[in-house]
């Protein structure tokens, strides 16, 4: 399997995330699931999976969710960080998120909207004490069961909405929105116009709707 980047920055990488997710939770206050799409919203999360030193390393991942927090403007005092004798759930899902998608090479934006962080969250007291590679296997199940949905329903359920509502916002049809999330029409054939409406609607890439074959 193809590695989202070199193993070197592995290490790095998985502590970073697990710092941003534990400050941004029990220092700030954010939910787990909302300072993760602000990661991915702000593209952080694309240059991170990729090995970008200067995400994956060159700052802390305090740093990081201070970054993401700035730039949100939904805070204006940044809280000082806490000191913690043990590592909490919170970071354990951040380090087991950077694992697996390190290891699968998968987006982010993709493994949160298969499986959220309350989900993984949810998994800690029976996962934290395994071995990295077998708490990504069982997330990796979990999120290849997910896949049974379309890509569109996927990116539509993670961003709240209904179907009629994408339909109304994305000026497409329900019955076209219904018929592509039940496959009886295929979305990659779908008009480019029709692809960049629901994809600026549901604010992912229009390739983050089509289907594997």
């Amino acid at each position: 399997m193809m590695k989202s980047y070199n193993e070197l920055y592995l290490s790095d990488g998985m502590k970073n995330l697990g710092g941003m997710l534990d400050y941004a939770v029990n220092d700030c206050g954010f939910a787990a699931d909302e300072i993760l799409n602000m990661f991915i919203i702000s593209g952080k999360a694309d240059l991170f999976g990729t090995g970008d030193p200067a995400l994956v390393t060159g700052m802390s991942g305090e740093e990081l969710a201070v970054s993401l927090i700035r730039e949100s403007g939904l805070i204006r005092e940044i809280p000082p960080s806490s000191f913690r004798a043990e590592r909490t759930k919170e970071y354990w899902c951040g380090w087991i998120l950077a694992y697996l998608q390190w290891e699968t090479a998968w987006s982010f934006r993709w493994i949160c909207s298969s499986c959220p962080a309350e989900e993984i969250l949810a998994l800690y007291p029976i996962l934290h004490e395994a071995s990295e590679q077998k708490a990504s296997s069982v997330l990796r199940n979990r999120i290849e069961n997910a896949r049974k949905q379309t890509q569109l329903q996927r990116m539509r359920l993670y961003a709240g909405m209904t179907q009629a509502a994408l339909a109304q916002k994305a000026e497409v049809s329900l019955r076209s929105v219904q018929m592509y999330e039940q496959r009886r029409k295929d979305i990659n054939k779908a008009q480019a116009e029709t692809l960049f409406r629901l994809a600026a609607v549901l604010g992912c890439r229009e390739k983050d709707l089509l289907e594997c074959k």
